[in-house]
């Protein structure tokens, strides 16, 4: 049995690793997001907010014996918000240590 052998597309080789065929990057179609680092922050910020939001909402309304939000449904938002404020300390805390050993760097 002889096993052929396809031709070698450089063209398409090069598609596919986002280059021209000049070697130049190809031209990106989508939409680069603005902000980055700060969007990003911000936007788990926000969502982290809004989970405690809902939970202190949930925790009012079983306060106010409000017979749709049941006490499990509550708890479980109330972990969730728990755990987000965790990971958010965490990440506030790695990055205040990776300041203070940048700015304890010597130039």
């Amino acid at each position: 049995m002889e096993l052929k052998l396809k031709p070698f597309d450089f063209a398409q080789a090069a598609a596919r690793a986002g280059l021209q065929t000049d070697g130049q990057p190809l031209r990106n179609t989508q939409q680069v997001q603005p902000g980055g680092f700060a969007a990003a922050m911000s936007d788990a910020l926000k969502s982290v907010s809004a989970t405690q939001n809902e939970a202190t909402r949930l925790q009012q309304e079983v306060q106010l014996d409000n017979p749709s939000v049941s006490i499990e449904q509550t708890m479980v938002a109330m972990q969730k918000a728990q755990i987000g404020f965790q990971a958010t300390l965490t990440v506030r805390n790695r990055l205040v240590q990776a300041y203070t050993d940048i700015m304890s760097m010597q130039v």
